[in-house]
């Protein structure tokens, strides 16, 4: 439900990755609370909604779950194309799987919208005795190339809600005040030059020379 006199943000986000990753997982315990030992692989695509009721706005997500398998590869520019957030998921178990994660923001990089918010997601973090991909690996990964990064598992429900919580304040600030947008990123901790970029808050900030220098550059 809306909040009184705050504003309705509409929001598209994709979620990619290998299959297995728990891609599905993720979004079913994300908007239906459910998780399912054995999830069918999704064919093609599948379709989600949620509303997050925050303090600044409501957002409405559009969650276009895609398929892993290569054979559908081809159709992800559909599902990316337009995006204000995508979380691109890996499983912790495997190597390969990240190696594919990485394939996927290199993608995006690319081809996707360049003011993109995407979250790199290490998930399966209640299988850490076959841990294949350290936590400080992923992590690092993201940081070299800004993107956000968070360690869920859909099976225990770790970090879940926390990841799309986490994505609907940004998107709010993504918003034409850059400076409104610029506060709100640091005041959650994120005060790194790309993020700001991938949220195009920075032109408004030198526009209107109005600009914390220690947040551009990502100081303390």
């Amino acid at each position: 439900m809306a909040r009184p006199g705050g504003k309705n943000i509409q929001a598209k986000l994709v979620l990619l990755g290998d299959m297995g990753a728990g891609k599905t997982s993720l979004v079913l315990r994300f908007v239906k609370g459910q998780f399912h030992e054995y999830q069918e692989s999704t064919i093609g695509a599948a379709f989600f909604t949620q509303v997050l009721s925050l303090n600044e706005a409501t957002v409405k997500f559009d969650i276009w779950d895609t398929a892993g398998q290569e054979r559908y590869h081809s159709l992800a520019p559909m599902y990316y194309r337009g995006a204000a957030a995508a979380v691109v998921v890996y499983d912790i178990t495997s190597m390969d799987s990240f190696q594919k994660a990485k394939k996927w923001i290199h993608e995006l990089q690319r081809q996707g919208n360049p003011k993109l918010i995407m979250f790199l997601v290490a998930n399966k973090a209640d299988l850490g005795q076959k841990r294949a991909v350290d936590n400080e690996v992923g992590e690092q990964y993201a940081n070299e190339n800004g993107l956000l990064f968070m360690e869920t598992s859909a099976k225990t429900a770790q970090n879940v809600n926390e990841l799309f919580y986490e994505i609907g304040p940004i998107i709010v600030c993504a918003g034409p005040s850059g400076l409104a947008a610029a506060a709100c990123l640091k005041e959650r901790g994120i005060p790194s030059l790309i993020l700001l970029e991938r949220s195009n808050c920075i032109a408004s900030l030198w526009q209107n020379k109005t600009y914390d220098r220690d947040l551009i550059i990502g100081g303390p």
